[in-house]
């Protein structure tokens, strides 16, 4: 049907017209359908946009945001330029969050399982039969004495929703393991070894001089980036002398081509590097004293036998440039040492991040500007900064267990565990040996797939919440989330649609009559509770003669933070600790796997968004890739687009060559995050799994995944797939929902 605008607009003039007009153009029928809220807000009767303040949980930095809201409906995101953590600023995810508030494959209410575990057949169910069939399996085991046997798995969720989480699970008796795809635990503990802390300090890259950064991409994925690139503008471009940056890494990152100076280091011997740089600094007495008597243990600690000569072989680093790392970073302060990222991934990770953020304590830079500035405790004294991540080793326990029968309900929220946990650990086997998965997943990722019983979350934009930012900026600060929207399914009605995580454990308690002891019978109650709790501080960012007026504050601004609530002990330096040598398997390639700017560890894969945010260095999408080096890719026949097979000990997967200049010989780098066997249309058998070839290996000391101690060998396949690269076209991604794994029976009516 041809239509002119003058058509057009005369036709949308009534509703009913418009309809057909729409209808008659091929818009599916379904979209004509009103998605307002029960309640119509505000905006939509003046017809103006409205913006609202709360948190993006994309990612583990949880960036405060401003949502555009018209007609009922999310349309923008912008960084709030209150919130202290990025000032305005935001990164692409949180641009995507709209994406995963309105993705296609959003869960649209309670679940079970019909089929076989893994078949991907489900029936929608109540929220009533939902909660109660979960309370009536928890009691059941309470009854008999097993509650030991349940376990819990989040991301390592902080704020009041970890406070719920942390309350239902120890009253209830059970065990809480929070979940991080490339663990951080050996970084936390090198952090609490050196600073005496148990969150990550803030960097006051602004105004530093000199960074030393070992393996922490943290202009792109590691840490909260856009904090970190808002201080690297002043520290680069700002009202002063610009920055020296220099940065050690194995693989050539985003922020390695940002540096001055990239400094290739063998895989493992980072830590041996920063403790030759230490030497320097101590022989040439160009550094603290006092601190350099207490990090030797009074010459009890030798470092003569790092000196660099001595180690320039094993870190293939020459003996000059040590020298001169040394120099510039100690002679130009204030100066700061950043370490993370594949330098802690090793089997000595733990000992290599001690050794290079032991060098802050020796140019005295701790708590002073430019400096490592240290971050105070909480606000709340019930309320924690996150919950406590298990290591490999425990997860690894955890498997044995399961496969003995040990646990009998595993319950599962924002932690995709049949993806990230690698093959290894025995876990996807051991799963089969769970009587009870449950799933809080919104989105049917791969461990939701897995499970019995799936009661969906909101999504955070529907949803209520707090967070304590780790790292903080320095002082203390509180986000608010809110609501900016009315949930997506609410028009399902009550017994269906979506709740929050917080809502769901204070009702699944109340059916199991267990006193939580917590102040409210709604998630959202509790939060006003910690507002309260700040209101009657009468101190900070934001006050008010009323508790109401103080609720609307924090809601408008986004959080609340007190400037002058800072850290200010500082705890006397601990020694040193040995590092060992690093353990690795006996194949040709370090195996690099590295987070990317879109998908990130894997948390992203199901948005288009972020699926087609180029990699800033290869500018690939949508795919696993493979970075070699040129010069060895020539050597080996490889091309770009030629598949290659990567084998570990452990396994093997397929990815396209990328062969480019900036990576060593002996290294190979992929990205994590594609290899979804569910997750939606745009996860779904897209790429490959990293995270399953790599080896049980773990660190010494924290027993921490080792993410980057895997050796591998590559090999043609004969195949060649096009790269899809920013430069060229990608095929279209997957619409048909009969492509999907799930098969969802409507509920009952």
């Amino acid at each position: 049907m041809a239509i002119t605008r003058r058509k057009f607009m005369t036709y949308v003039g009534g509703s009913a017209a418009g309809a057909v007009v729409f209808q008659a153009c091929g818009v599916p029928a379904d979209e004509l359908l009103v998605q307002a809220p029960v309640e119509m807000p505000e905006d939509l009767v003046t017809g103006l946009d409205n913006w609202y303040a709360t948190l993006c949980r994309q990612c583990s930095t949880s960036e405060g945001i401003v949502v555009r809201v018209m007609e009922g409906r999310a349309k923008k995101v912008e960084g709030n330029v209150d919130y202290p953590i990025n000032q305005g600023s935001h990164s692409v995810r949180c641009e995507a969050g709209l994406q995963a508030l309105y993705h296609p494959d959003r869960i649209r209410g309670p679940l079970v399982r019909v089929g076989e575990r893994g078949s991907g057949q489900f029936r929608e169910i109540s929220w009533e039969d939902a909660i109660g069939r979960l309370a009536e399996q928890l009691q059941n085991l309470k009854d008999s004495g097993r509650e030991s046997s349940v376990v819990m798995a989040t991301d390592p969720v902080g704020g009041h929703l970890g406070g719920v989480v942390e309350t239902f699970v120890s009253k209830y008796g059970g065990r809480h393991m929070g979940y991080e795809p490339m663990e951080r635990t050996s970084l936390r503990r090198a952090i609490k070894h050196v600073f005496g802390q148990d969150t990550m300090p803030d960097f006051d890259i602004e105004n530093t001089n000199v960074v030393l950064s070992f393996g922490a991409d943290f202009l792109n994925t590691w840490g909260s980036p856009v904090r970190h690139a808002r201080g690297y503008g002043q520290f680069r471009q700002g009202d002063r002398d610009r920055g020296d940056f220099i940065h050690v890494e194995p693989r050539f990152s985003m922020t390695a081509a940002n540096a001055d100076q990239w400094v290739y280091v063998t895989p493992g011997t980072e830590g041996m590097l920063a403790l030759s740089i230490a030497q320097v600094i101590i022989a040439e007495e160009l550094g603290d004293a006092t601190a350099a008597r207490a990090l030797t243990d009074n010459a009890g600690f030798d470092l003569n036998g790092f000196t660099p000569a001595n180690v320039a072989g094993a870190v293939g680093v020459s003996a000059e440039k040590i020298h001169d790392i040394a120099v510039r970073f100690a002679g130009n302060g204030p100066a700061i040492a950043i370490g993370g990222g594949s330098a802690g991934a090793y089997t000595n990770g733990f000992a290599n991040l001690v050794a290079i953020y032991s060098l802050n304590r020796l140019v005295g830079n701790v708590n002073e500007p430019g400096g490592v500035i240290l971050n105070p405790a909480s606000p709340f004294n019930d309320v924690p900064v996150n919950a406590g991540v298990a290591s490999y080793a425990e997860w690894h326990r955890l498997a044995e267990e399961m496969n003995g029968g040990g646990v009998q309900a595993l319950m599962v929220r924002d932690a995709d565990l049949w993806h990230g946990l690698p093959n290894a650990a025995g876990f996807k086997r051991a799963s089969f040996n769970v009587p009870l998965i449950v799933s809080f997943s919104g989105l049917m990722d791969d461990t939701t797939a897995m499970s019995d019983l799936v009661l969906p979350q909101h999504n955070y934009l529907e949803d209520w919440g707090t967070d304590i930012p780790d790292a903080g900026p320095g002082f203390q600060t509180v986000g608010f989330q809110q609501p900016v929207v009315r949930p997506f399914f609410e028009a399902r009605g009550e017994q269906l649609g979506t709740r929050g995580l917080g809502d769901i454990l204070l009702q699944v308690a109340q059916r199991m009559q267990l006193d939580l002891g917590l102040p409210g019978e709604t998630f959202k109650e509790i939060v006003q509770d910690g507002a309260r709790q700040l209101f009657d501080e009468n101190r900070g960012s934001v006050k008010a003669s009323t508790f109401q007026g103080f609720w609307n504050g924090v809601l408008q601004r986004g959080g609340w933070w007190d400037t002058s609530a800072r850290e200010t002990r500082v705890p006397a330096p601990l020694p040193l600790v040995e590092v060992p040598q690093a353990s690795f398997g006996g194949r040709e390639f370090y195996l690099m796997p590295f987070a990317t700017t879109g998908i990130g560890d894997g948390r992203g894969a199901a948005l288009p968004w972020m699926q087609s945010t180029p990699d800033p260095i290869s500018t690939a999408t949508w795919q696993t890739w493979v970075e070699i080096n040129m010069r060895k890719a020539e050597e080996l026949d490889i091309s770009e687009g030629d598949v290659i097979r990567i084998t570990s000990d452990a396994g093997s997967i397929e990815a396209l060559a990328y062969p480019h200049p900036g990576v060593a010989p002996n290294v190979v780098s992929v990205p994590v995050g594609q290899g979804h066997f569910a997750g939606g249309r745009y996860a779904k058998d897209r790429g490959a799994n990293v995270y399953s070839i790599l080896e049980a290996s773990s660190d010494r000391d924290t027993g921490a995944l080792a993410w980057a101690a895997t050796k591998v060998d590559i090999v043609k396949t004969g195949k060649w797939i096009r790269v899809p690269k920013f430069e060229n076209t990608v095929s279209e991604p997957p619409r048909d929902e009969e492509q999907l794994i799930i098969k969802i029976t409507p509920v009952d009516t």
